[in-house]
Formats: structure tokens, C-alpha cells, sequence
């Protein structure tokens, strides 16, 4: 009979890193059954392998940024990321606590049948695993010491990573490893970042000039949250090339079709003159929907508005310029969290929705740190220490399998 591992995990990037460790760990044991319980959003980094989802799932107001009830009241780390309350209560009056419920009975009932979980994100996926009765791994993707120099580490989650049936913790980075090790939780590792896998460039052919600079931009992947965001790029590309000759690109999700281009455009007075591409006076923006790694590893900068996007620019030793949006997720909290995490690559102007004036300073920074050769070198040194090299998955997914 083959061994079966349930794969619980709660966010976009959460999904993301479980799923890439669930088609490593599918390459290296083909003979275990893999299911999976996306907690927080649909699930769709798991439907694209065709993973079996075990329980319900719901697209809930915010977008799946609020972190689900229990997450809320438990982790101090998440307590004014979201600026915006009604958010919260929105998602509440969807259904939120039923929904959790439906979810955590769907767990128990199926872990029955399972050999191992595991559990990546926060607190919210840890205590799913634990009371479930069943031996689990723990991948701590919401936690870093980066955050505070000290992992915070919620009360019942530290208890569940220190029972006897939780066999191994993995962290996001080497800081958070040894950093828990030192306060007695031995079992912590740091065995690489699984997002870092996924920037193998696909060969698009972004049909870039040597002679100028290219800036990605990125401006994150719920909607409408992204579009709105997007706007407030444009405006930050028109500045730049006022001041420096630049090439931009922009990495979108599929859910920005070319019809919400259009309406971003006709609102912002660009044009839209073929698939993706915008257009005002001598500013040229090229949108795409897919070739994400090949922006990220042939860009000089990234404009950030997002989050695991963000990561994985800085991982790349690309440096970072943030502006402050609207929300639900990217707020200034949001963002000088960010730069605790992720150290000297990423620069944040602006600590409010951005302004004109915002707009125009932060165009001054890119334009100074596209001069700058040792700070971008500094941004490559940084990026290894905070993110680290490629092939985490493949390595979680050898302590799976054993």
C-alpha cells in the first residue's frame, strides 16, 4: 500500500512553495499519493498539477490576504498589516468561520488515511496538522527573525512544533534556522526557499535595447488591488523617463486582460496600441503574462507592489523601489515589513497612498540608484544571504520522502 502525504498550507505564496515542493517530491518518489487543503483562496498552484483538493475552498473579499480567524487572534505578526478593517469584517460575512470549520473538519476526516502532513505558513496550517492526531512537517514560510532579530513564534504554534509528532521545521531563511535552534527547537532547518525554482527564464524575447535600462514592474496579483497598483506605476514610469532614457515591463497575472488594460488606460490617458502594449507620449510600458522569471532576471530594478514577487526580485540580487498603494495588501505596514525582511535591496518611498510629489521622488531614487554600482553590488550579496539559491524544493522534498 503506498504512503499518502496531505500538503496544508494558507496564502498565494504559501500554495506556491507547498506546490513546488509536492512536484519535487512527485519526481523524486513517484509511488506516494499527494493530496492537498489550500486553507486560505482556491488553490490554483495546486489544481495546476491536478492535485486532489480535499476540502472546501472559497475566494473570499479581500482577496485571501486576511489571514484566516485563528491566525488573526494568535499571531502578533499579522495584527495591522491590513490597515483596513472592513476587509476583515467582509470576509466575515462571506462565511470566513464556516468556511474554516468545513476545512478543518475536511482535514481530520481525511488525515485518517495519511502517513504525513505538511504544513506551510503560519500558525493557521500548523494547528490544522497538530490536531489532526497525525506526524507532520512544518514549513514556517510567514515566520523570519528578519522581521524583529527574534522569530515571534505564537505560544500554541511553538508547542505544536515541539511535540514529539511534529518530525522536522524548515524556515524561509538560514537567520530563522539558526536562530530557533539556539532557543532549543533542534529540529529547525534551513534547506532553501522553493520560490527561488521557479525563475528559470522561458527564452520570451522581451525584445530589449542594451543600451538603456529595463524596470520591471510588479505590481501584485489580487484583483483589483493589482490594477489599481499598475495605475500607480504607470504614473512612476512617466517620471522616470522624463528624467533618463528606460525600458519597462511589466510581469501581470492572466486575471489583467487587455480589456482592464484598455479601462486603465482610458483612465489614465495611456493608449493601448496592440496586445499589452501602452503607450503615452515617448513612455512605452510592455505588459506580459507570461514571462515573469525572464522580466525578473534581465531587469536592472523592480518597481515592487506585491509580495512573493518582491521576494524572489531581491533573491535574484535585483534591487527594489516600493510605493504605497491603497490596499487590502500593500499598504506602508505591509511594506516596511518587507524591508525588515528583506534587508538593504528593498527602499520604500512614501509612507501613504503615493502622491504626485511621492511619485516624483521616488523616480529620483531609481534614476540615483541605477547610478550606483556598489549599491546594486550590495543588492546581489544581500539577496543570497536573505533569500538564498535556488533548489529548496528538491531538498524539502528528500526529507518528505525519507
Amino acid at each position: 500500500m503506498s504512503k499518502r502525504i496531505l500538503f496544508l498550507s494558507n496564502g498565494h505564496g504559501e500554495d506556491l512553495n507547498a506546490s513546488l515542493v509536492l512536484k519535487a517530491l512527485r519526481e523524486i518518489a513517484p509511488n506516494l499519493e499527494t493530496a492537498a487543503m489550500p486553507i486560505v483562496g482556491e488553490g490554483n498552484a495546486y489544481r495546476k498539477l491536478d492535485v486532489p483538493i480535499i476540502g472546501p475552498t472559497q475566494k473570499l473579499p479581500s482577496g485571501g490576504f486576511n489571514y484566516i480567524v485563528v491566525g488573526r487572534l494568535l499571531n502578533p505578526l499579522t495584527w495591522g498589516q491590513d490597515t483596513n478593517p472592513v476587509n476583515f469584517l467582509r470576509d466575515l460575512a462571506a462565511g470566513l468561520v464556516g468556511l474554516t470549520w468545513r476545512q478543518i473538519q475536511a482535514v481530520r476526516r481525511y488525515s485518517q488515511q495519511c502517513d504525513l502532513l505538511f504544513a506551510t505558513g503560519d500558525i493557521v496550517p500548523i494547528l490544522f496538522a497538530y490536531v489532526t492526531g497525525k506526524p507532520f512537517m512544518a514549513f514556517l514560510v510567514s515566520t523570519s527573525s528578519y522581521y524583529t532579530g527574534r522569530a515571534v513564534v505564537p505560544m500554541l504554534a511553538m508547542i505544536a512544533l515541539r511535540s514529539h509528532r511534529c518530525r522536522q521545521v524548515f524556515t524561509r531563511d538560514a537567520f530563522t534556522a539558526q536562530d530557533l535552534q539556539q532557543r532549543g527547537l533542534s529540529k529547525t532547518l534551513f534547506a532553501g526557499y522553493p520560490i527561488m525554482d521557479v525563475l528559470r527564464p522561458t527564452g520570451k524575447d522581451l525584445k530589449l535595447k542594451p543600451e538603456h535600462p529595463m524596470i520591471a514592474l510588479l505590481p501584485g496579483s489580487r484583483l483589483p488591488e493589482a490594477l489599481q497598483n499598475l495605475g500607480l506605476q504607470l504614473q512612476l514610469c512617466e517620471a522616470i523617463a522624463q528624467r533618463q532614457p528606460a525600458q519597462f515591463q511589466a510581469a501581470l497575472v492572466p486575471s489583467i486582460t487587455d480589456e482592464r488594460l484598455q479601462s486603465l488606460a482610458d483612465q489614465q490617458g495611456w493608449r493601448l496600441e496592440e496586445a499589452g502594449h501602452l503607450v503615452k507620449g515617448e513612455t512605452h510600458v510592455f505588459c506580459h503574462r507570461d514571462a515573469f522569471a525572464d522580466i525578473l532576471q534581465c531587469c536592472s530594478l523592480a518597481i515592487g507592489m506585491a509580495g512573493t514577487a518582491v521576494e524572489q526580485a531581491v533573491g535574484l540580487g535585483k534591487p527594489v523601489v516600493q510605493i504605497v498603494g491603497s490596499g487590502p495588501q500593500f499598504t506602508y505596514p505591509f511594506a516596511e515589513a518587507q524591508m525588515r525582511l528583506l534587508g538593504p535591496s528593498i527602499v520604500t518611498v512614501g509612507k501613504r497612498s503615493a502622491t504626485p510629489a511621492l511619485i516624483a521622488e521616488a523616480a529620483d531614487k531609481v534614476v540615483s540608484i541605477l547610478t550606483d554600482p556598489d549599491y546594486t553590488a550590495q543588492c546581489v550579496k544581500n539577496g543570497r544571504e536573505r533569500v538564498g539559491e535556488p533548489g529548496g524544493s528538491a531538498q524539502i522534498a528528500r526529507y518528505l520522502a525519507d
